[in-house]
Formats: C-alpha cells, structure tokens, sequence
C-alpha cells in the first residue's frame, strides 16, 4: 500500500463542473449576465453625475453637451440635465437589475430542480450494496439539504460575483480613468485580499462538510422516530428518543454557529483592510489634489467610496460558494457511484421456470464470512421447493440473489437453461414475482398499490381477480372507498395481514413464471392464511415456487425441501422423506407441533442446536 489516500476534488473543479449543469439554460443565463452588466455599469455613472452637481452648485446654467450635434442638447444646462441623468440611469438600472434577477432565478430554479432529478434517478439505478451501507436519512438531506446549499452557489453566488465583480471593475475603470495614480494605490490590497479569502474558504468548505453529516443525522433520527413511532410508545422510548435528537441538534447548531463565528470574526477584518485602504487614498486625495476641480474630486472619492461593499460581498460570497460546493460534492459523489451491473444480453417474452442452483456460494461484499456454501439444486417448472432454517442460515440471501438483488461470483444460477447474470435485469425481474415478510406499500390507492408499476396498465377485472385470489376482497369491500381506499403510509391504515395480501395480489397480478415466497404468510391469521394457500396453490400451477417459511404447515405439500444451516443444505426431500429420516427437520417439526404451540414456537425450536 502506498498510503496515500485519494484527494479530493478542488473546489473550483466542482463549481465548474456544477455549473456545467447551466448548459441547458445558456440562453437565460446570458441574459441574466446582460443585465448584471447594466446594473454594474450604473453605480460609476451615478457616481459621476456628483461631478456635474457639485460644479453646478457655482454654475447651474452652464451646458452639459456644448459640443452636442443637436440644438436642444446643446442647450441642456445642469440645472435640468442633472435631476433627468438621475432619473435615466435609475430606470437603466432598474432595467438591468430586473433581467439579472429574473432570468438568473430562472436557472438556479431551473439547475436545482434537474440535480434533484438526477439524484433521485440515480437512486433508482444504484445496486442494494449502496442503500445497505448509506442510512436513508442521510440520502434523503442529500436532496433536500445539500441541494438547497447548492442553489445558493448557483444563485446568489453568481448573481454577487458578476454583479459586484463587475461593479468592481468598472468603478475602478472610471477611477483609472480619472486619476491612474491614486488608483494604483488601491490596488495594493488586492493580494492582501486574495490571502484572506483563500484562508476563509478552506475553513467555510470544511465546516459546510461537517454541518452536511449534522443535518444529515438530524433527518435520520427524525425519520427513524416518525417511522417507528409505535414501537418508540410501545417502550417507552421518548427520553431516549428526545435525548438522541437534542444530541444531533446540538451538533447542527454548534457545527452551524462555528461557520458563522467563522464569518463574524473574517468580514470585520476584510473590511478593516478596505477601510485603511480608504484612509490613505484620502490622505493622498488631500496632499496630492493638484489642479483637480472640486467637482472631479467629490466624483474620485464617491466613486472609491462605493468599492467596499462590492469588495466585501465579493469576499463574504465565498462562504456561500464553499457551501455550494460542499453540498455540490456529496451530490456529485453519488452521482458517480457507478449504477446495477447489468451486462445481460438476452430478453425473454416468457421462461418457462425451471430453476437451477449449481455450486452456488456468496459473501457479502466488505465481508469474509461466506453466507452460502456449494449450493446444488434444481427446480422443475410448476413445482414449489422449501426453504427452512434458523435465523442467518441463508435462506433469504439465496432468494435475493435469483433477481440479482446481489451479484454472485461463484457458482451459477441457470433460469430455462441460462444463467441468471446473461438477462437484462429488466426482464429478468420481469419474470419473477416476490413477496417478503416487510410488506412495502405506498400512500396511494389500494388498486395502485396491486397495479403498481409495469402493472399500472392491467385492466381493473385482472386486478379484481388478483384481490380476490388473495383473500384480500372480503376486507377491501368493506373500506370507505373499496379499491379507491388511501392506505396511508406504508399502508398504515391497514392490518399486518391486510398489507401482506395486498403484497401476494401484487405478486398474483403479475403472473411471472417464477413466485418466491419470503415469509409471505406470517403475518396472517389462521383463516386468512387457509384460504391464501387455497389461492397459491391454484396460483402455483405451472409456476416455480420458492417458499421460505417457518410455519412448517404452509410447506408440507412442498415438493422439495431444503434444510439450510449455516449456509449448507444440510438435509433435502419432500415433508415425507425428511421426516422418515428423523434428523434435523423431523426433530423440528415434532417440536413445532407438540402440545398446541404459539405462532413463533418454531423458531425458538429452529434455534435450537442439533
């Protein structure tokens, strides 16, 4: 190892490439520039009509445009051509500034509204691995949070740096103009400026880093109470929940108030320097104003008067870029993840489900413990094999890994013949139905919540019959609206077992070739659950089933069973078969039904040391 970890990017590579992003809108963004510069070119204009003030205070009838080609210029005295030339360039600045707002708005609105697309997009495509390591809390302040500090890179930050920047550039243009030595002067501090503001700007886009991970922890444990909030009662857990979040919000505030301490302490100094620039430029004014007019000179000092509000909004916009570019960089850290492997060739209008596991073994990636050891079976279409097995034995990895949830590396997983990775995702998926025991549905209708997806376009009757095939009929009937019925968040207006059928009438609607089955059933009752394997048995007709259940009652008309532990098959056969063979599935069966047992007695007894 070389020891060296990467570096990170620098700040003016990630604003570019975040303004690479106003591509789409160069139109409106040059416009949104036309007018900033307008509005710069005003403030020396304004300075410089003091010039023609001051000298009219002696001579309010002398001409302003002697010289002019036409006689009613010519005429123009000071004493009207002053109030007018003030009412002129305030209606040209007012001109300038309405463009460069509008239109820069445009495109900040514009830009953060396409990264939150690209964002959640990207979310869409990025494999299980990266939503296993990254809490959605923190994913979720990604799009919300970190963009809106974003938006003020790409709005205020631009507005200040061509608007002041070029407010700066012409006023010294005209000081140049005016008096090019005194003007030199001011242009000593510059590099003094320069050293500050690149001092600040590493400390504002370290400190924007830490308060992104502070709101971020923030939105997390928000999110975890809100979504948990039954067990948090159920346990009494408001003073821990109370103490954890007043511990992050501390955090945020203390990570927020250092920023601004950091602020508060650099813009005095800033304007400290600008000031004693000031100072001299006034005392060599004094000692060096030669034959200058009064006039000339009220113009020289307002326009250097104007310079330091430009200068430090120019300075004090680096901590808003540095946040810009903070929030920038997470985005575009998620930006490059590189996307679901998905090299397959081959596209299938319907397979028909034969099923083959061959020397199949998988470690979870960042781990060395192999999950799956040298698995061997197969799978005829039309029939059901088992899944059993204590808590970690695999079970529900194998299941995940058919879809490709997760990749393989060793072994092969043949569906109709060809491995699993030589399908496009798309259509392998296409070809598979799952239902777990997490039932996810969203606050939506319950007829889409079954028609959900690619199954938006099946006709209603289809939808209907799925319902009814799962025993979900009879309670959705009976809801205010029937199928038209919200279920709340994450189907919060309904039942355990109500939200695990709607699951399985999903996974009926779709009719793939393939049905897996994870825990699919427990959370039903006893009468909900005979008539959904009532149902599943019709359903897996010409269906290859994968069932992982520890209800060994929902299994027994299985036609193969597999017993995992510890990632082996360690004994296989039909209900008949292993319980003849009295070892490890016998034992638990006869523990599982002796003396009336609960629901969960199984898997006390399936922890139990063979």
């Amino acid at each position: 190892m070389s020891g060296k970890e990467p570096q990170a990017p620098s700040s003016l590579k990630i604003y570019f490439r975040l303004l690479s992003y106003v591509r789409p809108y160069i139109g409106m963004f040059m416009l949104s520039i036309i007018g900033f510069l307008i509005f710069a070119a005003t403030q020396p204009m304004l300075a410089g009509i003091l010039k023609y003030f001051v000298d009219g205070l002696a001579h309010p009838d002398a001409k302003l445009f002697p010289n002019a080609p036409w006689a009613w210029l010519r005429d123009l005295s000071l004493l009207y051509a002053v109030p007018l030339l003030v009412v002129l360039i305030a209606v040209w600045q007012g001109v300038g500034s309405f463009l460069g707002n509008y239109f820069i708005a445009k495109v900040s609105l514009g830009l953060v509204q396409d990264l939150r697309i690209a964002l959640f997009n990207n979310l869409l495509t990025l494999p299980n691995r990266y939503f296993d390591s990254n809490n959605s809390g923190h994913l979720i302040s990604r799009i919300t949070f970190n963009v809106t500090m974003v938006t003020g890179a790409a709005t205020d930050a631009i507005k200040v740096v061509i608007r002041e920047g070029m407010t700066v550039v012409f006023l010294f243009l005209s000081l140049l103009y005016m008096n090019w030595k005194l003007t030199l002067v001011m242009l000593a501090i510059l590099p003094v400026i320069a050293l500050m503001v690149t001092s600040a700007s590493r400390k504002f886009r370290k400190q924007s880093k830490k308060i992104q991970v502070a709101m971020g922890d923030v939105t997390h444990v928000s999110s975890e109470t809100i979504q948990g909030y039954r067990v948090v009662r159920s346990f009494g857990g408001e003073p821990y929940e109370r103490e954890r979040f007043r511990h992050v919000t501390n955090e945020n505030t203390s990570k927020n108030l250092r920023m601004n301490k950091t602020s508060a302490i650099y813009t005095p100094m800033l304007q400290l320097v600008i000031y004693s620039a000031m100072a001299v430029l006034l005392y060599l004014v004094l000692l060096l104003r030669g034959d200058a007019t009064v006039g000339d000179l009220v113009a020289y000092i307002s326009m250097a008067g104007l310079l330091p509000k430009p200068i430090r909004q120019l300075s004090e916009v680096s901590s808003t870029i540095q946040k810009g570019v903070a929030g920038a960089e997470s985005i575009f850290e998620q930006l490059d993840e590189p996307p679901e492997v998905d090299n397959g060739t081959i596209e299938r209008d319907r397979v028909q489900g034969r099923l083959e596991v061959k020397n199949l073994s998988f470690t979870y990636p960042g781990t060395e413990k192999k999950v799956l050891n040298d698995l061997n079976f197969s799978v005829e279409p039309g029939q059901m094999v088992a899944l059993v097995g204590r808590s970690g034995s695999g079970k529900s990895t194998l299941a995940n890994l058919i879809p490709r949830f997760y990749d393989h590396s060793d072994g092969q997983i043949l569906l109709d013949g060809t491995d699993v990775e030589d399908y496009k995702l798309s259509n392998l998926r296409r070809h598979i139905a799952l239902v777990t025991q997490q039932v996810n549905l969203f606050n939506d209708s319950v007829l889409n919540n079954i028609a959900y997806g690619d199954l938006a376009s099946r006709p209603r009757e289809a939808v209907e019959k799925a319902a009814d095939d799962a025993f979900a009929r009879e309670f959705i009937d009976r809801l205010p609206a029937g199928f038209e019925t919200e279920v709340g968040e994450n189907g919060v207006m309904l039942s355990g077992g109500q939200r695990q059928r709607l699951a399985i009438a999903r996974a009926l609607l779709k009719d793939a070739p393939v049905l897996i089955l994870d825990e699919a059933t427990s959370a039903l009752d006893t009468e909900s659950e005979r008539h959904i394997q009532a149902a599943l048995e019709k359903v897996m007709e010409g269906r290859t089933t994968l069932v992982i259940a520890h209800r060994l009652s929902t299994i027994e008309a299985a036609d193969l069973i597999l017993v995992m532990d510890q990632g082996h098959i360690v004994e296989r056969g039909s209900h008949d078969e292993l319980i003849a063979q009295n070892g490890y599935y016998a034992r638990l069966h006869a523990r599982q039904f002796a003396d009336d047992p609960v629901d969960g007695t199984e898997e006390a007894a399936v922890e139990q040391p063979v």
